[in-house]
């Protein structure tokens, strides 16, 4: 098991630069056999360390900044891509994003969070934490989805709902219940993908769906690791301790039943190889459709509620 910080990272991050730097040297400069060696001590040390990560670590991966987002997978798989805005109530939330897409000959709707790629990005969309407008919003393309009997497609990837005074002001809980109750009996499939994390109710508003999928270091939990440690013991230095109680990965949820499939990464994680991971996301989802728009309106909603009333398990004493 690797030590439960960051730089558990580092020597594939200077393999990666020196492999750049030698595909940047002009052809027959005798580069090439160094090259190659690189790239194979790169695919090696990257089996290594991702063959033994722990909890914490994966965390760091589901929330490594150059994962791709919903908008990477939307412009990867949908074409004829309309963006929504506004919940039509107070003001438009940039941290979630939604619209109607054509996904391989089916016009879908598509709802994710946005985290943004810099700084100026990461403040306008508030690092992938909503507000109320933004569950609204959803809301508001959800129920338009029901209407024209499109399937829904979301992408998770939140730390959580904006705990903000004005969040909470504007009726922050009553929004993300809304949304569970709305999702819960919307008569059009609903497949959901978490893609990086899955932070507490601000994933959740999101995530009532038919199909369940998490991409294969993303994460899924209640509150993140920090949260919890500071929680129970007053000590945020404890958040490895915490994520391994908390069994927040992709193989923990999956035998929990809590997801119902695990998507693999490329080697490395999804950051390595966006184009590769969006293929397989497709393949997932196209998959899932395939399934569920066979199903009539009334049967999909009760399977939902089945697949959500199944969900723990308790002892009667």
């Amino acid at each position: 098991m690797q030590s439960s910080d960051s730089s558990f990272d580092e020597p594939l991050i200077e393999l990666r630069r020196q492999i750049e730097e030698l595909e940047g040297y002009p052809a027959g400069s005798g580069h090439e056999k160094e090259l190659d060696r690189l790239r194979v001590s790169l695919r090696k040390t990257t089996a290594d360390i991702y063959g033994g990560l722990d909890r914490w670590q994966k965390t760091l991966v589901a929330r490594h900044q150059d994962r791709p987002y919903t908008l990477e997978y939307i412009q990867a798989l949908m074409t004829e891509w309309v963006e929504v805005h506004g919940d039509r109530a107070f003001a438009e939330d940039a941290a979630i994003v939604a619209g109607f897409a054509d996904f391989r000959g089916r016009s879908v709707a598509v709802i994710g969070h946005q985290k943004g790629r810099d700084t100026k990005e990461r403040i306008l969309r508030n690092f992938g934490q909503p507000r109320p407008e933004g569950y609204r919003k959803a809301l508001r393309v959800m129920k338009l989805a029901e209407r024209f009997g499109l399937p829904v497609l979301t992408f998770i990837d939140t730390a959580g709902a904006y705990p903000g005074l004005d969040a909470e002001e504007r009726g922050q809980a009553e929004a993300i219940a809304r949304n569970l109750m709305e999702m819960a009996v919307l008569e059009v499939p609903i497949v959901v993908t978490i893609t990086g994390e899955g932070g507490s109710g601000g994933a959740l508003a999101l995530g009532v769906g038919d199909r369940v999928y998490m991409l294969e270091y993303a994460t899924y939990s209640v509150i993140s690791p920090e949260g919890c440690a500071a929680i129970l013991w007053k000590d945020q230095n404890r958040k490895a301790e915490a994520a391994e109680a908390m069994k927040l990965t992709a193989p923990d949820l999956l035998t929990l039943g809590v997801i119902d499939e695990i998507i693999p990464e490329p080697q490395g994680g999804a950051h390595t190889d966006p184009a590769a991971m969006a293929r397989r996301v497709g393949d997932v989802l196209q998959r899932s459709l395939d399934d569920l728009l066979r199903l009539p309106p009334k049967e999909l909603v009760a399977r939902r509620y089945d697949k959500f009333r199944k969900l723990g398990a308790f002892d009667e004493g």
